[in-house]
């Protein structure tokens, strides 16, 4: 095992649950389906994103089960958003995956509930998780993937230090989508650690 390999160690060894002043993020539970199936049965949310809707709560439910077993086989974390002041209701999913060994780095995706756009929780949620990533985890680039039309989610990145690297035309497949343009937007932990 080289030294990289050792540095991702830290994302998996237990759940890592990141707080700040406003929110919490943590493992989405059983207890959290009714919220998790407003988030995935939502058309709005995913309009700009590659996953289909959910709209079958039994369906949704076997997803916390899956979340489970990707974060086991160490090759996605899927936090639950929560605010710090209702940490009993999940508002959004922040993930981690692409977990890229031997370059170091990771493809990062969000959403929030349609209720709770607008204030700030996808910008600080993306800001722990970088926090995790570059700070404890030891990963060298962060990455994330957004449709053109995604100007909202293009904001978060920005106000996060991420650069626009370039768009990758009719390069992906995504569900519900067909072949779509890719735009992505890409930091390092060197411009991380700068930025502080």
């Amino acid at each position: 095992m080289n030294d990289k390999e050792e540095n991702m160690d830290p994302i998996f060894d237990s759940f890592p649950i990141l707080k700040s002043d406003i929110l919490v993020l943590k493992k989405v539970e059983e207890e959290h389906v009714d919220e998790l199936f407003e988030i995935y049965s939502n058309d709005v949310i995913f309009r700009y994103c590659g996953i289909l809707p959910r709209h079958n709560k039994d369906t949704v439910r076997k997803m916390i089960g899956h979340f489970e077993r990707d974060f086991n086989k160490q090759t996605r974390v899927k936090w639950g958003i929560f605010a710090k002041d209702q940490q009993d209701r999940l508002i959004g999913i922040i993930e981690v995956f692409d977990l890229n060994r031997k370059v170091n780095m990771a493809t990062m995706g969000y959403f929030l509930a349609e209720a709770y756009w607008g204030r700030g929780y996808a910008t600080e949620a993306v800001r722990l998780v970088l926090e995790f990533l570059f700070l404890r985890a030891g990963i060298n680039r962060v990455q994330a993937d957004v449709m053109p039309q995604n100007e909202i989610s293009k904001k978060v990145l920005l106000k996060n230090g991420f650069i626009k690297e370039g768009t990758l035309r009719q390069a992906a497949l995504w569900s519900g989508k067909g072949v779509v343009d890719r735009e992505v937007f890409g930091i390092l932990k060197e411009e991380y650690c700068l930025s502080k």
